[in-house]
């Protein structure tokens, strides 16, 4: 009898633990951040971004009615997709325009690529006219200026360095050659990036905050240890997933929203991130 009760509770475990898997795959949660700066104007207090990463041509909820309406809810003055809009495995671009066209009923929305746009090749062009036509701002290496009272910060947004050259031995030198180039000024900024194994050269040009993906929280999350493995990292990623900070830089790294080579999270839900300016006082 009793091991019959013990197979019985096995078995019970066993199934939650399934029923918890799954829920942690086909559920998106919201992770909010609060970013202080005594550069940051006050004028820009309590404004939110929601960072919207990797969604890999995702779908939750039917047209992803469900990402649109947790979006909506918290209320953001602009949003952020930081690369991988699409999968380049199974590219649909209809898709990530609709996403779109819905997003930007929200708020301003401001685009940088990923490794998956530069891996469709001329696919890319329609992605981008799609992002245009319904009205996102898509930055290819340069700055744009937020202003809110007389008061402005800059917006920065970064192409993925495997447009210009796939060899990762190269890819931070281009990040921080085209950060470089761009001649930024003194006012506080924000900058999107695909790639946070890039943070050494964010930090190098002092910007202030810099919102990313592409590690897609480790895939695998272990409790105490993080994320198993993730791109242009390896095993046991240094910014898989949450906020980092050296100097005055801050870096916040999204899990993301979707996948690609592995079609399953674990301990690893999918999310929207939230971030939220406040006073340094």
């Amino acid at each position: 009898m009793k091991r019959k009760l013990k197979r019985i509770a096995l078995f019970i475990l066993f199934m939650l633990f399934c029923i918890w898997i799954v829920w942690g795959n086909i559920t998106v949660g919201i992770t909010h951040y609060q970013v202080e700066s005594s550069s940051l104007p006050a004028a820009f207090y309590h404004c939110k971004i929601a960072v919207l990463s990797d969604v890999h041509n995702a779908e939750f909820g039917k047209n992803n009615e469900t990402l649109i309406a947790l979006i909506k809810q918290e209320q953001p003055d602009i949003i952020a997709i930081t690369g991988d809009f699409i999968d380049s495995r199974k590219t649909n671009i209809e898709q990530a325009g609709s996403l779109a066209e819905n997003l930007v009923k929200i708020a301003p929305c401001y685009f940088v690529t990923g490794n998956h746009e530069a891996l469709i090749g001329e696919q890319y062009q329609q992605l981008e006219k799609k992002l245009l036509d319904a009205g996102v701002i898509v930055l290819h290496n340069r700055a744009v200026t937020l202003t809110k009272e007389h008061f402005q910060i800059q917006l920065v947004g970064l192409c993925d360095p495997d447009f210009a050259d796939t060899d990762f031995c190269v890819s931070q030198s281009i990040v921080k050659n085209n950060l470089a180039a761009m001649n930024l000024t003194e006012d506080y900024c924000i900058l999107l990036s695909h790639r946070p194994e890039a943070f050494d050269a964010y930090v190098s040009e002092n910007i202030d905050l810099v919102l990313s993906g592409h590690a897609h929280g480790g895939q695998i999350r272990l409790p105490f240890i993080g994320g198993i493995a993730a791109p242009n990292q390896g095993f046991f990623p240094k910014y898989d997933a949450g906020k980092y900070t050296e100097n005055h830089t801050t870096m916040i790294v999204s899990r993301g929203i979707g996948n690609s080579i592995l079609p399953v999270r674990f301990n690893n839900r999918p999310e929207i991130v939230i971030v939220e300016f406040v006073s340094d006082q």
